[in-house]
């Protein structure tokens, strides 16, 4: 079979039109003879939009994120979608832990700080750590909380367990979730349903020294109801590798926060991509060839 696929917009990402010819494809620049399509603009769900309105009955394309929000209103029944689910997981997860253990230690305050201070901080041994969502993120983070032996509760939208996890609840139980968490850690998908997920009643029932992890998407979080939160010792911090809105203005009040440590938007960069996008698509285009299921399929209903 030979598989005929277009990468667009042209000259971006150029490397996975590598990918796609070690996979056994064939780059072709003109996407009305193409078999598939590679997309690779972070946001720019219009370009898509007008490019498969020239081949709407082009039955596969692959986008390169796990968050695939910006294209919701793209994506259609008629056609195979696929996405980067799963593939940043390792990363993210790794920055999960060093934002954990730096927000719990007070590491913000301590590398500002130019005299010596007063001791804080609080240990991430046997805490109640709440997570929300229970996708390849939540898989990855689970050997890498192991040793300190934590109590994993899973919020997540299906009402089914989560391996591993002490306590797996719905997203209508949320409040339920975040009452005795000594860490929150936000790792699920951006949806109409996600998005204010957590809210000031949400913030309010959490302890006054728990702490907020955030590396899904900045719009699950209500930014006011934090900076409030933070400003009034409600909650005991927050580290954040995501904003709403972002890039987060320079002289924003979460700047000079010294209970928020933000890093930007950096929990997989461009060189960790490179690599697991690369296979990805490498992957995908192999198992067309080989009439074989995709990994990441998109389920088009719940938009991710």
């Amino acid at each position: 079979m030979t598989l005929r696929v277009h990468v667009a917009p042209a000259g971006t990402r150029d490397f996975l039109r590598a990918a796609v010819a070690d996979g056994g494809g064939v780059v072709v620049d003109d996407v009305e003879i193409a078999d598939a399509l590679v997309w690779t603009s972070p946001r720019d769900p219009e370009g898509l939009r007008a490019l498969l309105a020239r081949r709407p009955d082009l039955p596969w394309v692959q986008l390169p994120w796990a968050g695939i929000e910006h294209y919701l209103g793209v994506l259609d029944g008629r056609r195979l979608w696929t996405a980067g689910q799963g593939i940043y997981a390792d990363d993210v997860a790794e920055h999960v832990l060093a934002l954990t253990l730096a927000g719990l230690r007070d590491l913000k305050r301590r590398a500002l700080a130019t005299t010596w201070q007063a001791p804080s901080g609080l240990s991430l041994r046997s805490a109640n750590v709440t997570v929300f969502g229970a996708g390849g993120i939540t898989r990855a983070l689970v050997p890498l909380l192991a040793p300190f032996r934590v109590r994993l509760t899973v919020v997540r939208r299906r009402d089914a367990p989560f391996a591993d996890a002490a306590r797996t609840l719905t997203l209508d139980d949320r409040l339920l979730a975040l009452a005795d968490a000594d860490v929150v850690v936000l790792a699920l998908a951006l949806t109409p349903a996600t998005r204010g997920v957590l809210g000031a009643r949400e913030l309010a029932a959490m302890k006054p020294d728990a702490l907020l992890v955030n590396v899904a998407r900045g719009a699950h979080v209500d930014t006011d109801a934090l900076v409030d939160a933070l400003a009034r010792g409600a909650i005991g911090g927050a580290a954040l590798d995501v904003t709403e809105p972002e890039p987060l203005p320079d002289g924003h009040p979460l700047w000079a926060e010294p209970r928020c440590l933000i890093t930007p938007h950096c929990a997989n960069t461009p060189e960790m991509a490179v690599p697991v996008l690369t296979k990805r698509v490498r992957d995908n285009v192999r198992r067309r060839i080989a009439g074989l299921p995709l990994l990441g399929l998109v389920d088009v209903d719940a938009g991710y």
